[in-house]
This record gives structure tokens, sequence and C-alpha cells, in this order.
């Protein structure tokens, strides 16, 4: 099962949580796991693209924030 389709199911439990019946208590940890497992799924959503928006392609990963140069810059 993808990540995609996790956030999707567990979209869809939460919001029928409320309308359930379960005792308060328990309602309140369900929602509160729940949100804390949204949020690391989340998290690791965005790290892949971000790291696959930085990969060069031939297995290295960078950006061009620094650029080494030959010349004397400070005479």
């Amino acid at each position: 099962m993808s990540k995609e389709t996790l956030v999707f199911i567990f979209g869809i439990i939460l919001t029928i949580i409320p309308f359930l019946g379960i005792p308060e208590s328990w309602r309140q940890y369900s929602i509160l796991g729940i949100g804390v497992f949204l949020i690391l799924i989340g998290y690791a959503l965005r790290r892949k693209v971000y790291l696959e928006s930085i990969d060069k392609g031939n297995g290295e990963r960078g950006v061009d924030s620094f650029v080494e140069t030959t010349e004397n810059l400070f005479d």
C-alpha cells in the first residue's frame, strides 16, 4: 500500500470517527494517533519529493549553492 493511499484512508477514518459512537476518551486517543501518523507520512512524502528534486540522476544529490573557483579573489 502506498503512502498516498494511507493518507487517503486515514483521512476518511479521521472524518468519520466523530460519528461512530465510540467513547470520548477512545475517540481523543484515536484522533491523536491518526494525526501523528498523518504527520509522519506527510513528512516522509515531502522528504521524498525534495530528495527527488535535488537528485542529479547519477546517484548524487546536490544543489548549485557552492561553486569552486580557481581565480584569486583576494589579492
